[in-house]
Order: C-alpha cells, then sequence, then structure tokens
C-alpha cells in the first residue's frame, strides 16, 4: 500500500481504530521518521484522544485508558532497549489481556508477538511511504484489503 503523505499515514492509522479488539497486538516497524508514530497518532484520535499523542520514545510506554479513548491502549516504544529481557518489566503480557498493543520498533525484541498484525513502512524516493503488512490469521477477516 502506498501512503503519499504524513496526512495519508494518520489517516491509514485512523483506518484501523474501529477493526481493534482487546488483545490486538500491532508492531510498527521502519527507519527513523519512516511514520511509526503517525500510524500511532492516527489510530489514537480515531478512539478519541484529543490532542496529538506523544512519542513514548523516553517513557517506553504511554498508556490510554477510557473515557480518554474507546478501547485501552498501550504505545509501546522500544527503540531505546538494550536487552529484550527488559520487556518483561513493562508487563505487558499481562497488559494484553485488557488492553491493545501498538508496538515501534518490534525488531529490539524478536519472537515477543509472533501473532501481531506486523506493518513495515519503508520511504519512497519521493517521499511516500510503502507499506506492507504481515496479517495474522485473528486479522485476515478485519484486514483491509
Amino acid at each position: 500500500m502506498r501512503l503519499a503523505d504524513p496526512q495519508a499515514t494518520e489517516a491509514f492509522g485512523a483506518s484501523l481504530a474501529p477493526l481493534l479488539r482487546v488483545g490486538d497486538v500491532i508492531t510498527l516497524r521502519g527507519d527513523l521518521g519512516a511514520g511509526k508514530t503517525s500510524i500511532a497518532r492516527g489510530l489514537l484520535a480515531a478512539l478519541g484522544l484529543a490532542g496529538e499523542a506523544p512519542s513514548p520514545s523516553f517513557a517506553f510506554v504511554q498508556p490510554y485508558a477510557p473515557p480518554e479513548v474507546r478501547l485501552p491502549v498501550l504505545h509501546v516504544d522500544l527503540y531505546r532497549i538494550e536487552d529484550a529481557a527488559e520487556i518483561e518489566e513493562f508487563g505487558l503480557d499481562e497488559a494484553r489481556g485488557d488492553s491493545v498493543l501498538v508496538i515501534e520498533w518490534p525488531e529490539r525484541a524478536p519472537g515477543w508477538w509472533p501473532d501481531a498484525l506486523a506493518l513495515r513502512l519503508a520511504i519512497e524516493p519521493d517521499g511516500a511511504r510503502a507499506l506492507t503488512a504481515a496479517v495474522p490469521a485473528a486479522w485476515s477477516a478485519r484486514w483491509p484489503t
């Protein structure tokens, strides 16, 4: 899928919001500036978040809960972790039972979310974004084709 500009990237994130279920995991891969946080921001805005969602780069995990958003969401940024074992301290396995996880830089913790909707963004020469997806069985009926 081609996302022409930042607005299209956020709009794509927003299109995922009505499809979400508690327990879903969405992973976002791509170089710095590829649009990972833009997808998360669009998704969170469509879930009802007023204002712009900050990047969780320094907090690692940014929680959102009703009534701020329609569903509980944990926006996770793994860019700064040094060892995948650090993720256990975040309590994401437990949180997944009652939240949606949106994880940036999942390659820092390979194998942790094998059933995630895995999205990858690449910057095209003209500045657009190329989005590819690995769609797990749980998303096959919901995935926008």
